[in-house]
């Protein structure tokens, strides 16, 4: 073989190697877009934007007023949600993520108030349910009769597709129940939540905010409620519609009916920890 054909010899494996790198790479990008995404919410920006420093590669897209940090998590696709706080705009927030990314999963993470008498701020609940207690029916009352809040019953608005206020058979809680993998995930590290423990529970969630230690007793008896929050059962109203896996995960920043006060640094804490769980489900789910 002369110097001529040696040249075009290593011209050839030369570009067949560049070829052949090129198609590597292109597979595994369009591996990476076919993977269904899991989908991290969080409501504030310490819940939603420090969660979404965690992640590589990280682009930005918006749709109305929800942002959406799409990165990746061991090289799987992870797009944390800031949906805005809010049983409105979570459910908006959760639809809009599903028609557009078909996730695999959706965790909804962030911090929450304390109902259950024996859990500590720093202690996390993990969403076995969650339930709108926001969705309630009065008693019938004529004026100057006055209010009688612990009187009022539970509206199930699910239950019937007529008025449900007059439906006996809506007068029933709701629970929306989390998902057995994305739990069996979040009990495998739990271990690595050094601050509090980390037990299943019963999330409970409205567009208000419960200060009345009365008042959380009789949701905590009625409901059994663990923690409340204004965003879960929102999300997992809509993540059930569409049938896609959801968990809600909730640390205490506080406990009005133990006197457990408020610390702003377990939003962080939490997100450690729900991290380590997106790692996990990743891991069952390659």
């Amino acid at each position: 073989m002369n110097k001529k054909h040696i040249f075009l010899a290593i011209i050839i494996m030369f570009l067949l190697a560049l070829f052949s790198g090129c198609n590597a790479e292109t597979k595994g990008e369009s591996e990476k877009e076919a993977k269904q995404p899991i989908i991290v919410q969080g409501p504030m920006p310490i819940e939603a934007e420090k969660f979404a420093e965690k992640l590589k590669d990280v682009e930005e897209e918006q749709s109305g007023n929800f942002i959406f940090y799409k990165g990746t998590v061991d090289n799987y696709p992870v797009i944390v949600a800031k949906t805005g706080k809010g049983m409105e705009n979570t459910a908006a927030a959760t639809a809009v993520a599903i028609e557009k990314y078909n996730p695999a999963a959706i965790i909804n993470q962030g911090t929450s108030g304390g109902h259950d008498p024996d859990l500590q701020v720093y202690d996390i609940v993990l969403g076995e349910k969650v339930t709108n207690i926001g969705s309630l029916k009065t008693g019938d009352k004529e004026k100057g009769e006055g209010i009688s809040p612990k009187e009022w019953v539970p509206m199930d608005l699910m239950a019937s597709e007529g008025s449900a206020g007059e439906d006996p058979d809506a007068e029933n809680i709701r629970y929306f129940e989390g998902d057995e993998k994305l739990l069996k995930a979040a009990e495998a590290v739990k271990e690595i939540h050094k601050g509090g423990k980390v037990v299943k529970g019963t999330i409970g969630s409205a567009d208000v905010w419960n200060n009345e230690v009365d008042r959380i007793n009789w949701f905590h008896e009625n409901y059994g409620t663990s923690v409340e929050e204004m965003e879960g059962a929102a999300g997992a109203q809509i993540a059930e519609a569409y049938s896609v896996p959801y968990l809600g995960i909730r640390i205490l920043s506080n406990n009005k009916v133990n006197e457990g006060e408020y610390d702003p640094n377990t939003a962080e804490a939490n997100q450690k920890y729900v991290y380590e769980v997106v790692k996990e489900y990743i891991s069952s789910i390659e």
